[in-house]
C-alpha cells in the first residue's frame, strides 16, 4: 500500500522542520546577547512567529487536511517605509571574535540575517519536490516568511551602518543596466486552414 507521502516530500519536510527547530534554537542563543531594545523587540518578535510557523506545520501535518497556514509575516510598517541607504562609509574591519563574550548587537543581526537567508533558500529549494499541491504552497509561504524577515534584520543592519550597501559609478550601473532592452514577443504560429477545393472551369 503506498504512503500518503512521497519520499521527497516526507524527507524534504523533515529537513524544513529540522531547519526551522535548529533556528529558533539559534536564536534563543543570540538573544541574551541582543542589547539594542529594537534588536531585542526583534529577535523576540521573529522567535514567537518562528514557533506559530513551526506548530502550524507540525499541525497540518498531523492532520492531514493541510490547514491554511494563515497570514505570513508582516515586516512592522516603521520598519517596511525606511528606505535603504547605499554607499559605503568608512566600515569598521570585521574579524571573528575571540570569545562569546565579545558578542555585540552587530553579531547578533548577522547571525539572524544568514540564518534567515539560508532558510528562505532551503525552503524554496524544498517546495519544488512536493507532489502535493496543498503542502508545496505551505512551504513555499515559509520561505516568503524567511525572506521577510531576512529583509527586515538587513534593514535595522542598514541603519545601524552594521550592513553597508556596496556601489558601482552611476555610468557603470547603466551602462551594465541599459545593454538590456525590450523583447518583442514571438509571433504565433498561424494555422494553416484547409483550403476549399477549387471548382474545375465549366
Amino acid at each position: 500500500m503506498a504512503a500518503h507521502l512521497g519520499a521527497h516530500e516526507t524527507m524534504e519536510l523533515h529537513e524544513v522542520l529540522t531547519d526551522t527547530v535548529d533556528g529558533i534554537n539559534q536564536f534563543e542563543l543570540y538573544r541574551p546577547y541582543a542589547k539594542d531594545p529594537q534588536l531585542q523587540a526583534m529577535i523576540d518578535r521573529h522567535i514567537q512567529f518562528m514557533v506559530q510557523e513551526y506548530n502550524n506545520m507540525v499541525n497540518a501535518l498531523n492532520q492531514q487536511g493541510m490547514s491554511p497556514m494563515g497570514s505570513g509575516y508582516r515586516t512592522p510598517r516603521t520598519t517596511a517605509a525606511a528606505a535603504p541607504t547605499y554607499g559605503l562609509n568608512n566600515p569598521a574591519p570585521q574579524s571573528p571574535n575571540k570569545s562569546a563574550a565579545e558578542m555585540n548587537d552587530q553579531d547578533v543581526a548577522s547571525g539572524m540575517l544568514g540564518c534567515h537567508k539560508a532558510s528562505a533558500t532551503m525552503r524554496m529549494h524544498a517546495a519544488q519536490e512536493f507532489a502535493n499541491p496543498q503542502l508545496r504552497r505551505m512551504v513555499q509561504q515559509c520561505a516568503v516568511n524567511s525572506s521577510e524577515m531576512a529583509y527586515e534584520t538587513f534593514q535595522y543592519m542598514n541603519q545601524k551602518g552594521y550592513y553597508q550597501v556596496p556601489t558601482m559609478k552611476e555610468m557603470t550601473t547603466n551602462t551594465v543596466l541599459n545593454t538590456y532592452q525590450p523583447a518583442q514577443m514571438p509571433m504565433a504560429q498561424q494555422s494553416q486552414q484547409p483550403q476549399p477545393p477549387q471548382q474545375p472551369y465549366q
